[in-house]
């Protein structure tokens, strides 16, 4: 079997938008039970989404990085940090570096507009993940949709 071949792109055309919110649909919503009501929010219009597909075009995941005013609430103020959010990855694509990939697509954007750090909400399951690309927790444990999670930064 041949390994998977993937890009990851900025979302910038409706399609591709449409695609990032089917793929956090089956995540969070079909997967994991989040209520898809919370599931999306008006900060979606401005986002920075990203994008992975496979050479076929089938979406393998997504994210999202809010910035300036929209990530205020979750970077304590601070409008040179960046929130990562809505970091999915489909069941199929899962091991194949799809995430880490997504969280450097996340990250270059934030260095293009000029922030410090990246902030993000960790489900405590995936804190592992976060850790092996230079974040770290701070804070207490806190629920988020019914599922444990912490807070994580990373200077860039």
């Amino acid at each position: 079997m041949s390994p998977v071949t993937y890009s990851v792109r900025v979302a910038d055309d409706p399609a591709d938008r449409e695609a990032c919110f089917a793929v956090r649909k089956e995540v969070f919503v079909v997967e994991q039970g989040v209520p898809q009501e919370i599931e999306y929010d008006a900060h979606d219009a401005d986002a920075v989404h990203v994008l992975a597909v496979r050479e076929d075009g089938l979406p393998l995941g997504t994210g999202r990085l809010l910035y300036g005013e929209a990530a205020a609430a979750r970077t304590d103020g601070d409008l040179t940090v960046g929130s990562l959010g809505r970091l999915a990855v489909t069941p199929e694509a899962r091991g194949l570096g799809v995430g880490a990939a997504l969280v450097r697509a996340i990250e270059d954007a934030a260095r293009a507009r000029g922030l410090a750090a990246v902030d993000l909400h960790a489900q405590t399951h995936a804190l592992g993940f976060y850790e092996r690309l230079g974040y770290v927790a701070y804070g207490p444990e806190f629920p988020d949709a019914g599922m444990p999670h912490r807070a994580m930064r990373r200077a860039l």
